[in-house]
């Protein structure tokens, strides 16, 4: 068992199986609001490690979606003040376990980390709402 601290932004479905997946896997999630935590440059950037700035960004928020916002155009330090100042942009979840911090929740990845069971039979990273037009109150 691992004690992950899982950032999220509440209401997000994917979120919560995601949430759900780690508990049936026997780790202790402390779930916490990604959009109201007061992150710095230098507590949020740790999240991102080694992948490439257009992986920070959470493609389902509504100014990337809209193309407002081009993730391939931000070098590390605009990508990260964009996000300070819209949470909504932060990939979800976020998440600190076993001394690391991770974005995204890529099941293969997190299983070589921390452990999962059985794998989930649906998507659990891409946002279930990308292609409609559901909104979720602030979706993204």
């Amino acid at each position: 068992m691992v004690d992950v601290v899982f950032y999220e932004k509440p209401g997000c479905r994917n979120n919560t199986r995601q949430k759900a997946w780690l508990t049936a896997s026997g780790h202790a999630v402390e779930a916490r609001n990604l959009l109201t935590e007061p992150w710095t440059a230098e507590t949020l950037r740790p999240f991102f490690g080694a992948k490439p700035v257009p992986e920070w960004f959470n493609k389902a928020a509504p100014a990337v979606k809209s193309g407002e916002v081009d993730p391939a155009v931000f070098g590390e330090a605009e990508a990260l003040a964009a996000m300070l100042a819209e949470p909504l942009l932060i990939r979800r979840p976020l998440m600190a376990a076993a001394g690391e911090r991770r974005s995204g929740f890529d099941p293969a990845a997190v299983r070589a980390w921390i452990g999962l069971t059985e794998e989930d039979k649906g998507d659990v990273e891409t946002c279930p709402n990308l292609h409609t037009d559901h909104k979720c109150g602030g979706h993204g």
